[in-house]
């Protein structure tokens, strides 16, 4: 008969770590119990590769990760030594840069700020992170974040033709990011399928997020969980059973963990 394993694919900034200082003490101890308990937590995440590095470095964690909105896998080899260390779902910043350039026009392109056009002070004001951090959040490799200074149906009308021409984009709580035709439940599912093929557990997912760019993981896990986010309509989230926070993260991640283990 088998065993259940349990995975948490979650998101990080606003979900797990504090919107503002970006830290998660309140809740570490209950985080690290999870661990110890062999419930398997992978970040899934807007972050950079070297990001999330840093993020297992500073609290001295050995965690497999999805970077850049689903963009790669990393470190499953962390969880079974026969899984790859890295899989890369999608183009590289070059080639994505490359089919922007062909396909959107010049009046378009007028409306949107790269992120990396600006300065240090202006990308770490924008990103609410300190100088060192953000050198960390500028190392992208399969995605390109901007801002968008049009009107909502100008938005509507550059994310429709993005998606026609074979890219996407994610919103997430300060920034748009281009990225290749991917998103996190993408990577869910492909890391699910991966693991799956080296156990004989059955595989249950809780994913855990606060904002749009979680809406398609949310909608493909067996145990949806929202984080409290002011700056987020919830109702644009239709999932039976979906589990909502009272609090802001931290403490609302642990919270909505907490009614997901108990259903399970």
């Amino acid at each position: 008969m088998s065993q259940k394993k349990i995975i948490i694919f979650s998101d990080l900034d606003g979900t797990l770590l504090d919107k503002n200082t970006f830290k998660f003490e309140a809740v570490e101890d209950y985080f690290r119990d999870l661990i110890q308990k062999g419930i398997t937590i992978i970040p899934n995440s807007s972050k950079t590769e070297a990001e999330l590095l840093d993020f297992n470095k500073q609290y001295n964690l050995k965690l497999s990760f999805i970077s850049e909105n689903g963009s790669a896998i990393h470190q499953l080899d962390l969880i079974n030594k026969k899984l790859p260390n890295k899989i890369s779902l999608c183009r590289s910043i070059d080639q994505i840069y490359k089919k922007f350039n062909e396909t959107i026009s010049l009046n378009i392109r007028q409306k949107i700020i790269f992120i990396s056009s600006l300065n240090i002070e202006e990308q770490s004001r924008i990103f609410g992170l300190p100088k060192d951090k953000m050198l960390l959040a500028k190392e992208r490799k399969h995605s390109i974040p901007i801002q968008f200074k049009g009107n909502e149906i100008e938005k509507n009308d550059f994310i429709k033709l993005i998606n026609d021409v074979g890219l996407s984009v994610h919103s997430g709580g300060r920034i748009m990011n281009i990225c290749d035709n991917t998103n996190k439940s993408i990577a869910m599912s492909k890391t699910i399928e991966l693991i799956g093929k080296k156990t004989d557990d059955k595989i249950i997912t809780i994913g855990v997020g606060d904002n749009e760019n979680d809406i398609e993981m949310l909608k493909n896990c067996d145990y949806a969980c929202l984080v409290k986010n002011e700056n987020f309509d919830s109702s644009l989230i239709n999932i039976d059973n979906l589990i909502k926070s009272d609090e802001p993260s931290p403490l609302g991640w642990s919270d909505v963990i907490k009614t997901a283990l108990q259903k399970i």
